[in-house]
């Protein structure tokens, strides 16, 4: 029962993309992007977009997979632009007219009732600036390089250890998180049609 719990745990993800930092210019719009994965579906799922941790600026509920998020409350200010039909589940907003006083904290919040409500959530971190600064840019590209070049042997580090405790770790379980995280009788229903397929499959001449 402490595996299936654990594995419930991980299997809701979101996500705001590669960086977690926006610049935006004053008084343009500019886009917070987030996503959320789920290994066994959503159903009456709820997000919400938060600006400093307490002021809620967009929240939005989805009946399932097959419909769009529809809007319980939002700043006026505030777009939402994602999809949830397509393939990625996208829950982005666009914020208006930034001004100076709306750099800050932005976090996208979900809560899954059909992951016994799971919930997570990421962070952005947005800076509004006067004016776009053109710097010269030979000096900074030296200084990139040069640490570019460490930050990667340290990425390349760390991404060989997490491989290796990968390995380790999936040798250890021997079944997928989203396998585990699905309880047996309603396969099915969580898309995960393959075990009754395969009962089917007509034996062997």
């Amino acid at each position: 029962p402490a595996l299936h719990v654990l594995a419930i745990a991980f299997a809701l993800e979101v996500s705001v993309g590669k960086t977690n930092t926006v610049t935006a210019l004053n008084n343009s719009d500019v886009l917070l992007p987030c996503t959320f994965t789920t290994c066994i579906g959503f159903q009456d799922l709820v997000f919400t977009w938060y600006f400093n941790s307490t002021e809620m600026i967009y929240h939005g509920k989805i009946k399932s997979k097959a419909s769009e998020p529809f809007l319980v409350g939002r700043n006026p200010r505030v777009e939402f632009v994602g999809s949830t039909t397509g393939k990625d589940n996208n829950i982005s907003i666009v914020l208006k007219n930034v001004e100076f006083s709306d750099a800050g904290k932005y976090t996208c919040h979900v809560k899954n009732p059909k992951e016994k409500n799971a919930q997570h959530n990421a962070t952005i971190f947005l800076t509004v600036v006067q004016k776009m600064v053109e710097t010269d840019n030979t000096l900074t590209l030296i200084i990139v390089g040069v640490v570019g070049g460490l930050i990667g042997l340290l990425i390349l580090f760390m991404l060989i250890k997490r491989v290796v405790l990968f390995i380790i770790k999936k040798t250890q379980d021997g079944k997928k998180e989203c396998l585990v995280s699905s309880s047996g009788n309603d396969n099915t229903e969580n898309g995960l049609a393959g075990s009754k397929a395969e009962q089917k499959a007509p034996p062997k001449a």
